[in-house]
């Protein structure tokens, strides 16, 4: 177990990290954080933060010598910068990180634990990609395997002759077919050293442009019923991960049952919820992991749940939120600049009927 008055270590500066290093300060801990230039909104919860670029061998070392354990806030953290952490600082194996990296790889390992992702291909030339077109047709999308996330990197093929106009992009990447699906819903663990794993329960949640718009409580009979077999496959890629902290799967909640559409081994915007309305958030259940305390509950504490995102100028404007029936909870993230597609809040309301 890591004592209060330790230093938790953060690689990432975002909002995922200042919410970590809030649960962190909850529990006892110092936080250290580490990212390159940037609007670095974790370094208002950190006790220090370190900004250096991530091959910094020297910010890396020092980093490395403030903290008693290592974690992360998105998964998309340069391989090179964890090895160059000495391993017994790692919160969770790199594994993780290595498989979540491309979606290639993660596909790969899911299914071969018995998930069933979409159909999909692996895109390394526009003669893969014409030939992937043929083999699992339109409509599909295509997906840099590396380095996308909030629907960044990605291109809605349509038909084929819309592939056409797509300029490829020289990077390896996934088709994948598309699923006709009711619904895309969450399962998030959390697993300690020990091995032991509790579950919150399932959001519906709705995207717009590949990005997270809404979590809904409850999410409807199809998510509900197709829940434990998703848990069930989370469950197995945790323990073939040795991971250790939250860890979030996303699925397509479909007539044949849940399809696997990707992993985040790190706390996830559709958890955000859990900060009011469960029994512990995953921010500080994750900080639990890591540190070898006690997992806390994860049950749900209120009948109806919407977690919203605030994004781009909406913010500008957010605190008139407060003023609204519902019992709104806000979220702001101390971000400088509003623009179009940034993630500035979120706001949860808990204890009513939804909308």
């Amino acid at each position: 177990m890591l004592a209060p008055g330790s230093t938790i270590g953060i690689l990432g500066g975002g909002q995922l990290g200042r919410m970590m290093a809030v649960a962190a300060l909850q529990l006892g801990y110092r936080v250290i954080g580490y990212a390159p230039e940037g609007d670095n909104v974790a370094a208002d919860a950190c006790s220090g933060f370190i900004t250096a670029e991530w091959d910094d061998s020297e910010a890396l070392a020092a980093f490395a010598a403030a903290c008693d354990v290592v974690t992360w806030e998105f998964e998309n953290v340069p391989l090179g910068t964890v090895q160059a952490l000495p391993s017994p600082l790692l919160g969770c194996p790199l594994r993780a990180l290595e498989v979540a990296q491309d979606r290639l790889n993660e596909k790969n390992f899911v299914s071969g634990l018995g998930g069933s992702p979409a159909p999909y291909a692996r895109i390394e030339t526009e003669a893969d990609f014409a030939e992937a077109l043929i083999r699992i047709g339109t409509p599909g999308i295509l997906k840099t395997a590396r380095d996308g996330y909030d629907g960044k990197g990605q291109w809605r093929v349509r038909s084929a002759m819309e592939a056409n106009g797509i300029r490829f992009p020289n990077v390896p990447c996934v088709y994948e077919g598309f699923v006709t699906y009711e619904t895309e819903f969450s399962v998030i663990l959390v697993r300690g050293r020990d091995g032991s794993v509790r579950f919150w329960d399932s959001t519906a949640n709705l995207h717009d442009g590949g990005m997270l718009t809404r979590s809904l409580l409850p999410a409807g009979a199809m998510v509900e019923a197709q829940v434990p077999q998703a848990r069930e496959l989370a469950a197995r890629v945790a323990a073939e991960l040795g991971y250790v902290g939250v860890l979030t799967l996303e699925f397509f909640a479909t007539r044949e049952g849940p399809v696997f559409n990707e992993m985040a081994p790190r706390v996830h915007n559709s958890g955000h919820w859990t900060i009011e309305g469960a029994a512990t958030s995953q921010f500080e259940n994750h900080i639990r992991a890591i540190c070898g305390l006690p997992l806390g509950g994860t049950a749900t504490r209120f009948e109806a749940i919407e977690m919203r995102n605030i994004v781009g100028e909406e913010a500008l404007t957010a605190h008139t939120i407060l003023a609204e029936p519902g019992e709104p909870h806000l979220h702001l993230y101390g971000k400088r600049e509003a623009r179009e597609g940034r993630k500035m809040g979120h706001v949860t309301r808990v204890g009513h009927a939804l909308k």
